[in-house]
């Protein structure tokens, strides 16, 4: 735990030290949660309405899950549009350019069909998912949960192998985990990632805030939970842009064997090693 919580705090020093020569790759995990929060407060709107005028049961299962396909759909496309545009910035920064918040946007734009594309897959996938974890019992949806975490590694690839290699969706599928495989596979979780050090901050200022929740002070037990939400908010924004950045460049030693100038070299071949060691002692 300790080596993966001081690997974490590397990646982020690294892919903070990128993110500080483009601050504005953080706009596009920023636009993406506004997008996401008012498509969220549309479907939620209607939602409300539909559960108080109409009684449980009158609401067909087909037309909730065809609503729930809908809400996956656009909320993905959304995260799926601003996060290429994130990637294309910091695929242009680890090669040596000067990336602008257009030319993010505008190779999200120009790749917009397949973008679409992998958001109805990833949509079909989210429901199907949901469906099964619906009428399956305990175990069954802890099984479920396994599955959509495995879905989420097969295609940690997708978008990078998308854009920069300008193949189909069905091909950056199966690219994907090829890459995946060949590279560090199941070592993702072991090694640690960016997100574990989000993590533990958020944790640890739950800390002060359950101290303000029992003062009983009804102005101070507000502010601290508004104070968490916004934390939380600025973390999960900040855990985006350089867990983008991060994939970027282990994207590019994937393809070139080479570790963008930006990193240090063990902070990504380490990733690689671990999994080759996993291999080996499977072999055993």
């Amino acid at each position: 735990m300790s080596g993966s919580l001081s690997r974490s705090i590397e990646l982020v020093k690294e892919s903070y030290n990128v993110l500080k020569s483009d601050k504005m790759i953080v706009l596009f995990p920023v636009l993406s949660g506004i997008a996401c929060l008012l498509c969220i407060a549309i479907f939620l709107v209607p939602a409300f309405l539909i559960r108080t005028n109409y009684p449980e049961g009158v609401i067909s299962e087909i037309l909730l899950y065809g609503a729930l396909f809908v809400f996956y759909l656009v909320t993905s496309f959304i995260a799926i549009f601003f996060n290429t545009a994130l990637i294309t910035c910091a695929n242009i920064r680890l090669s040596g350019g000067d990336p602008t918040f257009h030319d993010g946007i505008s190779n999200s734009t120009g790749n917009i069909g397949k973008i679409f594309a992998w958001a109805l897959i990833s949509a079909t996938v989210g429901v199907i998912l949901s469906i099964i974890r619906d009428k399956t019992n305990f175990i069954g949806q802890i099984i479920i949960s396994f599955i959509g975490v495995a879905w989420n590694l097969l295609t940690y690839f997708v978008v990078p192998v998308m854009i920069f290699e300008d193949k189909s969706v069905i091909s950056s599928i199966k690219e994907s985990g090829q890459l995946f495989r060949k590279t560090w596979g199941e070592s993702i979780v072991g090694s640690g990632s960016i997100a574990l050090i989000f993590v533990v901050i958020a944790l640890f200022a739950l800390i002060p805030l359950f101290f303000l929740l029992l003062s009983g002070n009804s102005l101070l037990e507000i502010g601290g939970i508004i104070g968490y939400i916004i934390l939380v908010v600025i973390l999960a924004i900040g855990a985006s842009a350089l867990q983008g950045i991060y994939t970027t460049a282990l994207y590019q030693y994937a393809k070139t064997g080479k570790v963008p100038s930006q990193f240090r070299s063990e902070l990504i071949t380490d990733a690689f090693v671990q999994n080759v060691k996993t291999r080996n002692r499977g072999n055993i």
